[in-house]
């Protein structure tokens, strides 16, 4: 998919460009694969702001996605390829032969009515799922599961990848797409080939209204805050942070190394991203 540029009749159009949505099916989403999203706008359970920047966004239908891919050696056809509100990457509708439909990524190269499966012996073509044990060197992968059964959690963006770069005894080492090199079980499941909609990451998003739609609020300067606010605050006239740069709760903001030595998963680590 390509980007899609508008003439520049405004402002907010002049640098604006958004994906070319030419290939995606126009129909309403499989009912009963979606639910509306509720509001959260970054509050926890409590009703406290637990993430900054998030509110007003617009209603949202959130579709029901097969990240376990648990519907083993069963064919199933691409049936249509739809825009997801709630993900950078398009999502597949599947059509399997006992007549289920679910949601997956839509992987890049894949069309309506083609083939995939999930299964140890499923061909290495993109948008079927094997165990890495079964995945060879220098594959193309998405949706990788860190636990066996629980769900793809990694590389599930829009025109990411992994790559498997070898295996171990007990483990498959798999280059992220940040660089890093971790240990997975063999046992865990993958997506094979990149996810769709690769030129995401060149869209221009043109004026601050289409962040709002999304959700996205404002982020302001600690220095254009008052002093109760954020350490950077207060100051007569337009100043700098005049300090070791700091969080709005006093802990260093840049430099300062956050991976913990005693996390359990660090023995996983092969390498750190460069």
């Amino acid at each position: 998919m390509g980007l899609k540029v508008y003439r520049p009749t405004s402002p907010g159009s002049r640098f604006s460009s958004v994906p070319d949505y030419s290939e995606l099916d126009s129909k309403r989403p499989h009912k009963k694969l979606v639910f509306i999203l509720p509001k959260r706008s970054g509050r926890n359970s409590t009703g406290k702001v637990t993430v900054r920047h998030q509110g007003g966004r617009e209603k949202r239908f959130y579709r029901e996605i097969d990240w376990k891919r648990n519907k083993r050696n069963i064919a199933g056809i691409v049936e249509t390829l739809e825009y997801d509100p709630n993900r950078s990457a398009n999502i597949a509708l599947i059509k399997y032969e006992d007549g289920e439909r679910r949601y997956i990524l839509s992987p890049d190269n894949v069309t309506v009515g083609t083939k995939i499966m999930a299964s140890e012996n499923a061909p290495l073509t993109s948008g079927n799922a094997l165990p890495l044990k079964a995945i060879p060197v220098g594959t193309l992968i998405h949706a990788v599961e860190i636990f066996p059964g629980k769900g793809a959690q990694v590389a599930r963006g829009a025109g990411v990848a992994a790559v498997v770069t070898g295996f171990e005894e007990s483990h498959a080492l798999i280059k992220l797409p940040s660089g890093e090199i971790k240990r997975f079980n063999p046992e865990s499941y993958a997506t094979v080939g990149q996810v769709g909609n690769t030129d995401w990451k060149n869209v221009q998003w043109g004026k601050a209204g289409r962040k709002r739609h999304l959700g996205i609020r404002p982020t302001v300067r600690g220095t254009a805050q008052n002093p109760r606010s954020h350490p950077h605050g207060g100051g007569e006239g337009r100043s700098g942070e005049g300090m070791n740069p700091k969080t709005p709760w006093g802990k260093p903001a840049r430099g300062k190394k956050t991976r913990s030595k005693f996390k359990f998963s660090n023995y996983l680590l092969v390498q750190r991203r460069k």
